[in-house]
């Protein structure tokens, strides 16, 4: 959906509003890079991406580039934060304010120094941005003293001929971006090429360490600068939508995945409040791609993806076994410590080591089947702490005792139905 807006200096703003089937899990803002468009090739498939997990996406061209008004050349970094609020201000108004802002590039810094003007936000993602606004004047030192004798100078940036002004380099350069990452009032993914010759990733070693938790950082292994990869920009989509749940997503909300020409096949996405039960005990699983069996789960008011590994899909999660297991070992973790806390043990720390194969029934010690093939746990449990011989077998004891382990080994019943699919 093609609409315009009023940017800095009142200057109408072109943007793209992108939007899933049904109500969105959440709003983002994606800022593109510098000198590029809203549709770059990293801002449009990350937003049709992230439009396949349910998420809104609204990019727009800042004042002077595209097919937004006003003159680039009179434009700097302080006038690009305004057009990234005018733009949040636009979404609060006509939709929902954008819980997620993203930012690639020199994108991702304007998103940074803007939210805190942005009450809604919960999460920023940056995508290959500098961690000083500055590093932009790499781009054209080479007329870095021609602009500065004669006030302004004609660079050529992405093979496009632009007018810089002295006005631009004194206004980056005066950017408190450190003092705003420390205080950044919302979750931070960074996420960066290792390869990036554009914007080296020590940029992004200095924006993580500036920034205080919750933050987390991605290695977009392979990719260059723009993420003119289909698949690497499909794989940060694919993070950013898997993180900002955690943050960001309304889940009092029901999404539908819009139709994609990824192959796979999408399922819609209820909202998981409107059917858990009241003792919480339902997952839902759905099919989320864009990796050909991705899954999207959603648990107890979490959220997150499974996935196969490669060859068969793109390993973007843990595999279904792996959660088996997970279950398994996270119950008798709990278990063991609800116990040494009761009895006053010394425990200091436990950990579960487990693995999984399917053995010869003949070779099974403790099995009632004698033939066939059964499916085998093995379970190792590592204790710290001052303890005893005597409650350390004590503990062993009660490991076999957790909700899950009897589960698993006693008789289990699964009952299949089919209902209608969401609309």
């Amino acid at each position: 959906m093609k609409i315009e807006f009023p940017g800095s200096n009142d200057s109408m703003l072109a943007a793209r509003l992108d939007l899933p089937d049904g109500t969105p899990s959440a709003y983002a803002l994606f800022a593109h890079c510098f000198t590029c468009s809203k549709d770059s090739f990293a801002a449009s498939r990350i937003s049709k991406a992230l439009v396949d997990y349910g998420i809104a996406v609204l990019r727009f061209d800042f004042t002077g580039l595209g097919g937004s008004d006003g003159d680039f050349s009179n434009t700097n970094f302080s006038s690009n934060i305004d057009d990234v609020v005018a733009a949040t201000e636009y979404l609060g108004t006509n939709y929902r304010a954008p819980t997620i802002l993203i930012g690639h590039s020199l994108g991702g810094a304007a998103v940074l120094a803007a939210a805190h003007r942005v009450p809604s936000t919960r999460a920023v993602v940056t995508l290959g941005s500098p961690s000083d606004p500055a590093h932009i004047s790499n781009l054209f030192s080479h007329a870095s003293a021609e602009i500065v004798a004669e006030g302004e100078a004609m660079v050529q940036l992405g093979g496009r001929e632009f007018r810089i002004r002295k006005q631009l380099l004194d206004d980056i350069a005066a950017q408190p971006q450190s003092a705003r990452l420390r205080d950044l009032d919302a979750a931070l993914l960074v996420m960066h090429s290792p390869i990036d010759q554009t914007v080296g990733v020590d940029n992004a070693r200095e924006i993580f360490e500036t920034a205080k938790h919750p933050k987390s950082f991605v290695a977009l292994d392979g990719a260059d600068h723009l993420l003119s990869n289909r698949d690497d920009a499909a794989f940060a989509a694919s993070i950013i939508a898997a993180w900002s749940a955690r943050y960001a997503f309304d889940h009092s909300t029901a999404a539908q995945p819009a139709k994609s020409d990824t192959p796979v096949n999408t399922a819609a996405v209820a909202s998981p409040s409107a059917t858990i039960t009241e003792d919480g005990s339902s997952v839902i699983v759905t099919e989320s791609g864009p990796a050909r069996y991705e899954q999207r789960v959603f648990a107890s008011g979490h959220e997150f993806i499974s996935d196969e590994p490669a060859p068969l899909s793109e390993n973007h999660g843990p595999a279904p076994y792996d959660l088996v297991l997970a279950g398994l070992g996270s119950c008798t973790s709990i278990t063991i410590r609800m116990y040494a806390d009761r009895k006053k043990m010394p425990l200091k720390s436990v950990s579960v080591r487990l693995s999984r194969e399917r053995i010869d029934a003949a070779a099974c010690e403790h099995c009632t089947s004698t033939e066939g093939m059964v499916e085998h746990f093995t379970r190792e449990l590592t204790f710290e702490g001052d303890l005893t011989d005597e409650q350390r077998a004590s503990l062993l004891v009660i490991a076999d005792k957790c909700p899950v382990h009897r589960s698993l080994e006693g008789e289990i019943s699964i009952t299949t139905t089919e209902t209608a699919p969401s609309l």
